[in-house]
C-alpha cells in the first residue's frame, strides 16, 4: 500500500459510522468483542433472547469512558454483558441529551438499547424523565416513582421495574407485561460505594413477597481501589434461576441499569 492509499484508509477509519441511532460517532458504536458467546438455536424463544435460555448469571461492565476521566464531563454510559465464563452475549449503550446529563444527573430520562452479537437491538430499556421522581417516601404515586419499561423486541413490552414506597430499605417491583408483580427486590439499607468500602451491593430478588427466601441477586460488585479511585465505570452481576422464563430474565437485567442510575451514578457525580 502507498502513501496514499494509506492517508486514504485512515481517513476513512475516521469518519463516524453511521447507525440506526444516527451519525454517533464512536459512542453508539458496539466496540470489537474477541470472545463472543455462540448464539445457542433454540425453539419458540423470543428472537434475541437466546443466549438468556443458557444463563444463570449476567455480567454487566460498564465501560471507562476516558473523557469522563480526564475532565469529568458526563458521558453516555456503555456496558458489555457476559457470561460467567467472560464471553461477551450483549452490549448496551446510552441514548440520552446532553443537557438532561449535565443537569439532571442520576435523574435524567434516557433510552438503554441492548445489542446482539450482529448490532441487532434486542432489548430497549425506556425511562421517562419525571421532575419529581425519586423520593422513596412519595413512591406510591407513579408521578414520584421512578419505572423502566422493557421491551423485547422493541415495540414488545415484556414488562416493568416500578420504585416502591419505603422509609429506608428501598423496594422495586417486577412487573410482567400485564402489569402484575412477579418479583419484588430489596435492596441495602445503608449504600456505601467507593475505594474505602471494599463490599459488594446486593439486591436481592424475592418472589413477591421479602418474607420468601431470595431466588437471585442483583449485586453491585466492588471493582478494586483504583478503578473506585479515578473512573466513574462499574460492575454488576445478576443471578436467576435458570428455568426463568427469558422474559423476566432480560426484566431484571434492565433493574441493574436502573439501580446503576439511580444509586451509583449520584455516587460516582459526588465522588468526581
Amino acid at each position: 500500500m502507498d502513501h496514499n492509499d494509506e492517508t486514504k484508509a485512515t481517513l476513512q477509519a475516521q469518519q463516524p459510522i453511521p447507525t440506526q441511532y444516527g451519525m454517533q460517532g464512536l459512542v453508539a458504536q458496539q466496540p470489537p468483542a474477541q470472545n463472543w458467546m455462540p448464539i445457542p438455536q433454540v425453539s419458540g424463544c423470543p428472537p434475541g433472547l437466546e443466549y438468556l435460555t443458557q444463563l444463570d448469571q449476567v455480567l454487566i461492565h460498564q465501560q471507562i469512558e476516558l473523557l469522563e476521566v480526564i475532565t469529568d464531563f458526563e458521558t453516555q454510559n456503555r456496558y458489555m454483558l457476559k457470561n460467567s465464563l467472560g464471553q461477551q452475549c450483549y452490549y448496551a449503550h446510552e441514548e440520552s441529551d446532553l443537557c438532561m446529563r449535565l443537569c439532571c444527573k442520576n435523574a435524567r430520562g434516557f433510552v438503554m438499547h441492548i445489542d446482539d452479537n450482529t448490532g441487532k437491538e434486542v432489548i430497549r430499556l425506556t425511562r421517562e424523565f419525571k421532575c419529581c421522581a425519586g423520593c422513596c417516601w412519595c413512591a406510591n404515586t407513579d408521578h414520584c416513582a421512578f419505572m423502566v419499561n422493557v421491551e423485547s423486541p422493541v415495540g414488545n413490552p415484556i414488562g416493568q421495574i416500578r420504585q416502591d414506597h419505603y422509609l429506608w430499605t428501598p423496594y422495586f417491583n417486577i412487573l410482567d407485561a400485564n402489569g402484575e408483580q412477579i418479583f419484588k427486590i430489596k435492596g441495602p439499607c445503608c449504600i456505601c460505594t467507593g475505594p474505602c468500602c471494599p463490599n459488594d451491593v446486593p439486591f436481592d430478588i424475592h418472589p413477591k413477597d421479602t418474607s420468601n427466601p431470595p431466588i437471585g441477586r442483583i449485586a453491585k460488585q466492588y471493582g478494586g481501589f483504583l478503578r473506585e479511585a479515578y473512573t466513574k465505570a462499574t460492575n454488576f452481576s445478576v443471578s436467576f434461576p435458570m428455568d426463568l422464563d427469558v422474559k423476566m430474565k432480560a426484566v431484571l437485567i434492565g433493574a441493574t441499569f436502573l439501580f446503576d442510575m439511580m444509586y451509583f451514578e449520584q455516587q460516582k457525580n459526588n465522588n468526581g
